[in-house]
């Protein structure tokens, strides 16, 4: 599958899925920003103009987790593969604390996408933008997060843990794929292999492996990722300076109740909207509702 892997071949499957008009591959390109001395950062630039938008994903996807989304936006965006993830490079240390992650973040945007007018954060992506929000708000203008807050941890996040956590390799394609399946009940299998397709590689001797770098392995802020606890993060909130809106998955419990209200105590004029039939992946489980929350808030 390798060989002949063309990441942009599968974007009218996307299309088909979602009812979505596709009159071929939109202009699209993949880019590279060097962050650091011989560290790289991966990004997919939709369209021809500036970006208005950047998104970032969450931890153990990629940039592709959002074609859908960017096919019913039809706007110009840049799409980041977070460092560790894609065909960005894995940090040295292998620590992804999302603070460090913003720092990478907010060199590629600068050079990518300077004056976006929305930074969206899906998961690990939306950690991230709230720390780049705080620290480099020059960058963000408005801020959507996805599905998480700093009040997220291991409970709340147990079963995108356990898969994360899973085998390293895999004997075959339809082995992965059928594991992606079994922990994604909200989402289609075609969908599901796509992803597949954009997350994971062949090995030598024919296995399969993931294209991340393994989050048992990663450290974040010198904890454990197997345990995550962002709570430290809750203070950066107090900072971010840019209109704010919570999306929140209907079907995930990795945001609760208490932690809208915490954010809604720190940030009183957020908005918080909860789509309907949607897992922690709101960008996969429902991409039209997501864009189409995406582009009211951004022309709001």
């Amino acid at each position: 599958m390798s060989a002949g892997y063309d990441e942009f071949a599968l974007l009218h499957e996307n299309a088909e899925e979602f009812g979505l008009r596709f009159a071929g591959p939109p202009p699209l390109r993949r880019e590279r920003v060097e962050v650091a001395p011989g560290r790289g950062l991966s990004a997919l630039v939709w369209g021809r103009a500036e970006p208005r938008l950047a998104l970032l994903h969450g931890g153990a996807q990629n940039a592709h987790t959002w074609d859908t989304v960017a096919l019913a936006l039809e706007l110009p965006l840049v799409a980041l593969d977070l460092p560790g993830h894609g065909h960005s490079d894995w940090r040295p240390e292998h620590d992804y604390w999302p603070p460090l992650l913003a720092e990478d973040v907010a060199v590629a945007l600068a050079r990518l996408a300077p004056r976006a007018e929305l930074v969206v954060g899906m998961s690990l992506g939306g950690l991230t933008a709230i720390c780049l929000a705080a620290q480099h708000p020059e960058l963000v203008r408005r801020l959507a997060v996805v599905d998480v807050t700093p009040g997220t941890d291991h409970a709340k996040a147990e079963p995108i843990v356990s898969f994360v956590s899973g085998p390293e390799e895999f004997a075959s394609f339809d082995e992965i794929l059928e594991r992606t399946v079994r922990f994604n009940p909200t989402r289609s299998r075609a969908s599901l292999r796509r992803g597949v397709i954009h997350n994971a590689k062949p090995l030598a001797d024919g296995r399969w492996t993931w294209r991340y770098d393994r989050m048992r392995n990663w450290k974040l802020g010198g904890g454990d990722a197997r345990a995550p606890d962002f709570a430290s993060l809750w203070p950066l909130l107090d900072a971010v300076k840019a209109p704010l809106l919570l999306v929140r998955g209907g079907l995930s419990g990795v945001v609760g109740d208490e932690d809208v209200a915490e954010l809604r105590r720190r940030q009183p004029r957020a908005r918080v909207e909860v789509v309907a039939g949607a897992g922690h992946s709101v960008q996969g489980d429902k991409p039209l509702e997501l864009a189409a929350l995406l582009r009211a808030f951004l022309t709001a």
